[in-house]
C-alpha cells in the first residue's frame, strides 16, 4: 500500500514544465482516440493545431475564440491564487452578455460612442453583481464558494433562455430565440476586414499585461499571493481577507461580464442562447495551463482558442464530433492536475513509514 506524503520543497522547473507534459500525455492519449476513430492523428493534429493559424481569416477567428477566454482567464487566476475558488465564469459572462444586449437592443442609428461604452459597462456590471452573489454568501454565512457558483452558472444559463424567448426575442424574428441585430452605435466594429475580431482582444491582453503586473510588483498583489499561501499569515500581517476576497471576485465577473458584453456586441451581434460555447469553463484550464499566471494566461488562451478554432475546422475537414473538443479539454485538464498533485506531493509505501517508527522505538527502549 502507498501513502501520500507533501514533499519539503516543489520542483521550481516542474512546475513551468508540467503545462508543456499535460499537453504531451494529452497528444498522446488524443492520438488513440483518433486511431479509434480512424482519423490519422497526424492529420488530425494538422486540423486542430496549424490550420487555425493558416490565413488571416483562421487567425481573426483564433482571436475571436481567446478574447472571452483571455478576460475569464485572467480574473480566474487571481481567484486561484488567493486560494478562492471561483467557477462562476460562465454565469457571470452570460448574465454579462444578457444585460448588454438590453441596453444596446436600445440603441439607434442616431446613438453616439456612449451607448456602446454603456453596453460595455452594463456587461460588466451585471457580471461583478452576479459574481457578489456568491462572495456575499461566502462572507456571511460561510457558504462553499465551488457550490454556489457551479448553481449560479446554471441559474444564469435559464435568465438568458427566459430573455431570448421572452423580454429580447426580435418580435420580427419570426419566433427564433434570439435579440434583434444591435444597431451600429453598440457594436464593437472588427479590427480587420478579413474577419471579426473586435477590439476585446487588445483590451484583454492590455487587462492581462497590467494585472501581472499588479500580481507581482505590488502590494495588493502581494497580499493576495499571501493571502493564498498561508491565510494564518495574511492575518497576522494584518491583510483585509475581508477586502481581498471581495476585490479579487468582483474584479473577475466584472472581466467575465466584460466578456459576454464583447462577444453580443461584436462578433454575434445580437444575443443568442449559444453566446458561450462554454468560454467560462474552459477558462478554468487555460488559468492552470498559464500557471496562474496572468501574463502566461495570453499564451495559453491563444492555445486554448486553437483548439476551439481546431474543432470547427475538424467538423468540416475530417468529419469529427465537436465532443472532441470536450475530451481534449477534459484530458488536458486532467493531466494538468496530476502533474501538480506530483510537483507538490509524493507517493511512499507504508514500509517505509513504518520502519523510522520501530527504530525511534528501539532507541527509547535503549535509553531506558
Amino acid at each position: 500500500m502507498l501513502n501520500v506524503q507533501p514533499r519539503l520543497e516543489s520542483s521550481k522547473l516542474m512546475m513551468w514544465l508540467s503545462p508543456f507534459i499535460a499537453v504531451t500525455l494529452t497528444l498522446a492519449v488524443s492520438s488513440v482516440l483518433f486511431v479509434w476513430l480512424n482519423v490519422s492523428p497526424l492529420k488530425a493534429f494538422q486540423v486542430f493545431v496549424m490550420m487555425p493559424f493558416s490565413d488571416s481569416y483562421n487567425l481573426g477567428e483564433l482571436l475571436v475564440k481567446s478574447a472571452p477566454l483571455m478576460l475569464c482567464a485572467v480574473g480566474l487566476a487571481l481567484c486561484y491564487r488567493a486560494n478562492i475558488w471561483n467557477i462562476g465564469a460562465e454565469g457571470q459572462l452570460l448574465i454579462g452578455a444578457v444585460a448588454a444586449s438590453a441596453v444596446a437592443v436600445n440603441a439607434d442609428d442616431t446613438s453616439g460612442i456612449g451607448m456602446l461604452l454603456a453596453t460595455l459597462i452594463a456587461g460588466m456590471a451585471a457580471g461583478a453583481g452576479w459574481a457578489a452573489i456568491p462572495t456575499w454568501l461566502n462572507r456571511r454565512f460561510h457558504t462553499n464558494i465551488i457550490l454556489t457558483t457551479i448553481m449560479l452558472n446554471y441559474i444564469g444559463l435559464y435568465v438568458l433562455l427566459w430573455a431570448v424567448h421572452g423580454p429580447l426575442r426580435d418580435p420580427q424574428g419570426f419566433g427564433f430565440p434570439e435579440s434583434q441585430m444591435f444597431a451600429d452605435a453598440a457594436l464593437l466594429h472588427p479590427l480587420f476586414d478579413s474577419g471579426r475580431a473586435s477590439a476585446s482582444i487588445i483590451v484583454a491582453v492590455v487587462i492581462a499585461m497590467v494585472s501581472g503586473v499588479v500580481l507581482f510588483k505590488t502590494l495588493p498583489g502581494f497580499q493576495l499571493r499571501v493571502l493564498g499561501s498561508e491565510r494564518a499569515a495574511a492575518k497576522y500581517a494584518g491583510f483585509s481577507e475581508h477586502r481581498l476576497v471581495w476585490g479579487v471576485m468582483l474584479f473577475a465577473g466584472a472581466l467575465a461580464g466584460f466578456a459576454g458584453a464583447a462577444e453580443v456586441a461584436g462578433p454575434i451581434g445580437q444575443l443568442v442562447p449559444s453566446v458561450s460555447p462554454g468560454y467560462g469553463y474552459a477558462a478554468i484550464i487555460v488559468a492552470y495551463l498559464g500557471r496562474l499566471n496572468p501574463i502566461s494566461v495570453i499564451v495559453a488562451s491563444l492555445f486554448m482558442g486553437a483548439l476551439y478554432m481546431g474543432s470547427d475546422l475538424a467538423q468540416i475537414e475530417l468529419g469529427l464530433p465537436t465532443a472532441v473538443t470536450g475530451l481534449f479539454q477534459g484530458t488536458l485538464l486532467f493531466f494538468l492536475l496530476a502533474c501538480d498533485f506530483l510537483i507538490h506531493y509524493r507517493f511512499v509505501p507504508k514500509s517505509a513509514l513504518r520502519a523510522p517508527a520501530q527504530t525511534t522505538l528501539v532507541d527509547e527502549k535503549g535509553a531506558a
